[in-house]
C-alpha cells in the first residue's frame, strides 16, 4: 500500500496546484499542505517553490516524483497479483508504427497464453506514451524514436530499416539521393512527437539541417492517408519498412535511400524504473 502522504505528493505533482489537489484527493486544502510538509520535513529537503504564483518541482521533486511513480505502480500491481479474484491484466502503449504493423502477433500470442485477461492497448506518438507511463495509465509502452533513457527501463526489441519511399514513376525512384535533391521535394511527414518524424529530424541534424531546409512540408497523422499521397506522386516520405511492406510488394510504393550509410530505428520496450514487473511483461510480449 503506498503512503497517503505519498499518493498526495504524486497528486499535487500532476495538479501543481494546491487547491485542485485537495479537490481531486476530496480533503481540505490545509490537509495537503500538512501532508506535503510532513514528506520535507521528513527527506529534509523542499519539494517545490513558488516561482512568483507559479508553483514548480525543486530537484529532490523532481527526483521523488520519479522514485514515487514506481512505487505507486509497484504497489498497484502487488495488490492485484495477490488477489485471487483479479485476472491477469495489462495496459501496453505502442507507437503507431508499431501498433498498427508490428504488435498484433505478440497480442495473440498473450491473449492465447492468458485467454481470461484483461487487455487493452493505446496507439499514440512517443511522447503522448510516456506521459501515460508517467502517470501510471500503462504498465509498459513500445516506442520508436527517442526518449530519455536514464528516466526509463528499457530493452531494445528489434531494430527495422528506415528509408525513403515514392511513387513508381518519381524521379527519386530506386536512388540513393542526396540531401539537396531532396529539400526539392515536397516532404510528407507524420506528427510532431512522432517517433518515425523524430528519427528523420536527428537525421538531418547529423548533416546541419532541419525541416525548414525544405520549402514544402505537409503533417499527417495517418499512415494510410500519407502512404496514397506519396504513391499518387504528390510527395516523398520516410518510413519504417513493416509500414510500407505491402505497398512496396505490390509496387504501388518505391523505396529510395539517402546517400551515405543504410538508415535504421530501434524499438524499445520501455517502463517505469524499477518496474517489478518489467521481466514478467518482457517475456510475454519479446
Amino acid at each position: 500500500m503506498l503512503d497517503s502522504r505519498l499518493h498526495t505528493f504524486l497528486t499535487l505533482c500532476q495538479t501543481m496546484n494546491y487547491t485542485r489537489a485537495a479537490e481531486r484527493l476530496c480533503i481540505t486544502q490545509p490537509a495537503v499542505t500538512h501532508q506535503i510538509r510532513a514528506l520535507e520535513e521528513h527527506y529534509g529537503c523542499r519539494l517545490f517553490s513558488y516561482q512568483g504564483k507559479t508553483l514548480s518541482l525543486t530537484p529532490k521533486g523532481e527526483k521523488l516524483r520519479e522514485l514515487a511513480r514506481s512505487l505507486a505502480y509497484n504497489s498497484q500491481k502487488i495488490e492485484a497479483a495477490l488477489s485471487a479474484a483479479a485476472p491477469v491484466s495489462l495496459r501496453v502503449g505502442a507507437t503507431k508504427t508499431i501498433g498498427e504493423f508490428v504488435i498484433a502477433p505478440l497480442v495473440e500470442r498473450f491473449l492465447r497464453q492468458h485467454p481470461d485477461a484483461a487487455f487493452s492497448l493505446m496507439v499514440e506518438n512517443t511522447q503522448f506514451l510516456l506521459n501515460a507511463l508517467e502517470e501510471g495509465k500503462l504498465d509498459f509502452a513500445l516506442v520508436e524514436g527517442f526518449f530519455d533513457r536514464e528516466k526509463y527501463q528499457s530493452t531494445l526489441l528489434r531494430r527495422e530499416a528506415f528509408f525513403g519511399v515514392c511513387a513508381p514513376n518519381h524521379p527519386l525512384a530506386g536512388r540513393a539521393v542526396s540531401l539537396d535533391e531532396l529539400a526539392g521535394e515536397r516532404l510528407l511527414l507524420r506528427e510532431a512527437g512522432s517517433g518515425t518524424r523524430a528519427i528523420l529530424e536527428a537525421v538531418l541534424m547529423r548533416n546541419h539541417r532541419s525541416l525548414e531546409s525544405f520549402a514544402r512540408v505537409t503533417e499527417l497523422s495517418d499512415f494510410s492517408t500519407l502512404k496514397t499521397l506519396a504513391a499518387h506522386g504528390l510527395g516523398v516520405s520516410f518510413l519504417y519498412a513493416p509500414v510500407v511492406e505491402r505497398e512496396l510488394a505490390e509496387g504501388t510504393l518505391v523505396r529510395f535511400d539517402l546517400e551515405g550509410e543504410p538508415l535504421s530505428g530501434a524499438f524499445h520496450f520501455v517502463c517505469l524504473k524499477d518496474n517489478l514487473f518489467a521481466e514478467e511483461w518482457r517475456d510475454w510480449m519479446g
